[in-house]
């Protein structure tokens, strides 16, 4: 596997390819170019600025998170096919500049909720949480409001105030959208871009649900085994394929992270490992890599993609605020980088366990 940290880009990140080159291990990013609205086109000039940037700093770009999907899209709304055709198109561009991974999400509206962007815990430190009886007190339009003040200037990725602005008319376009309708508009998507997919050995890996559960009665689909197992065979090619995102999957604790790993063998083309917190059904805040520190067995995650023979990018997830550090919420600096230390401490121990260096 490859140690990355996500990277929004110099005009948009706090953290700088400067400080990531620094953290022992990390070789890669995974980056995006931040200020491309969904379903326009990405020029070759611009990926190539972005990745002489990268390679500039000692780094290199290890996939694309996000290539945002257009609403039409996933709704199958009246300009469906000129964004598919958008989409291919940007595709096609990031081949040609040897970008092969792109990880990418097929949430209605919300990309991802949280209830709480600066939760603080016993120890000082601050993280995203989500409660839901919150989540049941508010209006859908009320729900950026109540977390823009904990942005730190920031703009989050799927909350950005122009989205935000238009959220009657996005929850107007999913109006008769239910997840037997979203499947088969992903199923669609994915089918008229596996053709480029395949020609410029692309590897697109969704993203699950977060949480995975509906959320304003929107349909969520990319929730647990069942359903991602059902995707892969619906369109079962190798250029379609899962992020890993142990977060997302795990804030329904009936998921069994390891096992859910083992039976995408061959599919998973990149990973997000981070632990969350379960206070209370419904009530879950994230935690800091350490196994101890949340709900989940780290050591079991990350030997399970071992045992899968994983050797595709994995990256730290959402960190804590720590040591007074103001940044985008889940993506400052220290705490990631622990996160990278740590797993990379895991995989060291695992490989050697197996009489590998």
């Amino acid at each position: 596997m490859e140690m990355t940290l996500r990277w929004y880009g110099s005009a948009f990140d706090t953290v700088t390819l400067e400080q990531i080159r620094q953290i022992p291990g990390v070789t890669g990013v995974i980056t995006t170019l931040y200020d491309v609205p969904a379903g326009q086109v990405w020029t070759r000039e611009r990926i190539r600025q972005m990745k002489e940037e990268v390679e500039a700093a000692g780094l290199h770009v290890a996939g694309i998170e996000s290539v945002n999907v257009h609403d039409d899209i996933k709704a199958a709304g009246p300009n469906r096919d000129l964004y598919i055709e958008n989409y291919i198109e940007t595709l096609k561009n990031l081949g040609e500049e040897d970008i092969h991974l792109v990880c990418y999400n097929f949430m209605p509206v919300f990309d991802w909720t949280r209830t709480e962007l600066a939760r603080k815990r016993a120890d000082g430190s601050t993280v995203l949480a989500y409660h839901q009886a919150d989540v049941d007190a508010l209006k859908p339009e009320e729900m950026f409001s109540s977390i823009s003040g904990d942005m730190n200037g920031t703009v989050m990725p799927g909350w950005e105030p122009e989205r935000m602005e238009k959220i009657k008319e996005l929850f107007q376009l999913y109006k008769g959208v239910d997840e037997e309708a979203l499947f088969e508009n992903l199923k669609y998507f994915l089918e008229k871009i596996m053709p480029v997919c395949r020609k410029y050995d692309i590897y697109m890996a969704i993203h699950p649900d977060d949480p995975a559960w509906s959320v304003f009665g929107l349909p969520r689909i990319m929730t647990d085994q069942e359903n991602a197992l059902r995707l892969l065979k619906m369109v079962d090619d190798p250029h379609n394929g899962i992020t890993f995102c142990t977060g997302s999957f795990g804030t329904n604790p009936k998921n069994d992270l390891p096992a859910m790993i083992r039976s995408m063998s061959g599919r998973i083309h990149f990973a997000h490992v981070r632990n969350l917190r379960h206070n209370a059904p419904g009530d879950f805040e994230e935690a800091a890599h350490l196994s101890s520190d949340g709900s989940f067995d780290m050591y079991e995650i990350m030997k399970a993609l071992y045992d899968i023979g994983f050797d595709g990018p994995i990256r730290p997830d959402h960190g804590r605020m720590i040591w007074g550090e103001k940044a985008m919420p889940g993506y400052g600096l220290y705490d990631r980088a622990l996160g990278a230390a740590y797993l990379n401490g895991l995989w060291e121990a695992i490989c050697k366990s197996h009489g590998k260096d």
